[in-house]
This record gives C-alpha cells, sequence and structure tokens, in this order.
C-alpha cells in the first residue's frame, strides 16, 4: 500500500487523527478545533449523500410494467429511505454534539462529568458518555429486554 493511500485511511471524515502534547490540557483550543472539524466534515459528508438520494429518486420515476421490477424498485428505495432517515437521525446528534462544543460541554460524560478521552471521541466524535457509563447503560439496556 502506497504512503498516500496509508495515509487517506488513517482520516477521520478529512481529518488526521489529533496527536495531544504530553502537558496539553484535555479539550484545548486545538482539540476542540479538531472535533469541530471531524464532526462537520461528518456532516458535510452524510447531507451530500441525502442531497444525492433525493435527485435519485426524483429521476428514478419510471413505472416498471413487470409488477416484480416494481417491487424491486419499491424495496431498494425503502432500504434506502431507512438508511437516511437513519443518517437524518445521526446529523441530529452531530448538531447536538456541534451545540455541546460551543457551550464547552464537549467531551466530559453527560453522566459523571469525567473525560470522554480523545480516542473515544474520534471512534465515536457524537459521544455524550465515557466507556464506565456507556458501560453500565448497555448492561441496563440488557437486563430490560
Amino acid at each position: 500500500m502506497s504512503k498516500a493511500a496509508e495515509k487517506a485511511d488513517n482520516l477521520i471524515f478529512g481529518v488526521e487523527p489529533y496527536v495531544a502534547g504530553k502537558t496539553e490540557e484535555y479539550m484545548s483550543d486545538n482539540q476542540v478545533a479538531h472535533f469541530r472539524l471531524i464532526l462537520n466534515g461528518w456532516k458535510q459528508e452524510l447531507s451530500s449523500g441525502l442531497e444525492r438520494t433525493r435527485s435519485t429518486m426524483q429521476d428514478e420515476t419510471v413505472n416498471h410494467p413487470d409488477p416484480t421490477d416494481r417491487a424491486s424498485q419499491e424495496t431498494d428505495m425503502s432500504l434506502e429511505l431507512r438508511s437516511r432517515d437513519r443518517e437524518r437521525k445521526l446529523i441530529k446528534k452531530i448538531n447536538e454534539s456541534l451545540a455541546d462544543i460551543d457551550s464547552g460541554d464537549y467531551g466530559f460524560c453527560e453522566n459523571c462529568g469525567v473525560d470522554i478521552g480523545i480516542q473515544r471521541l474520534e471512534a465515536r466524535p457524537t459521544a455524550t458518555l465515557c466507556v464506565d457509563c456507556k458501560t453500565l447503560d448497555e448492561i441496563r439496556e440488557r437486563q430490560k429486554v
């Protein structure tokens, strides 16, 4: 694999992973700017997908005479709409994370207030819980079922 391809694989929505300095304070201005870039890049990527779907669905207004073809097209559209609905909900979470950045709450667990962590936020930029609280939340969820 070439170095350019390897570097592209390491990007997080077009942004290189953050390398914090040894004495750098958690959620410093540089870190906040880094996550703002990631969230905006992700949001832009999702928004362009939504726009492509809208134009594709407008273009695919073909009325197939064969019921099987029509059913197949409707199934494809249904799956596409379901995916886009999940992406719409994700955009809402991204907007909430951007609002948390503006208020200074981003990067801190909403349950216990501890640092969520740079690596966890890079893996899941919309995370609102630290690993421990998320684990407890999942255990409680499994017990409800």
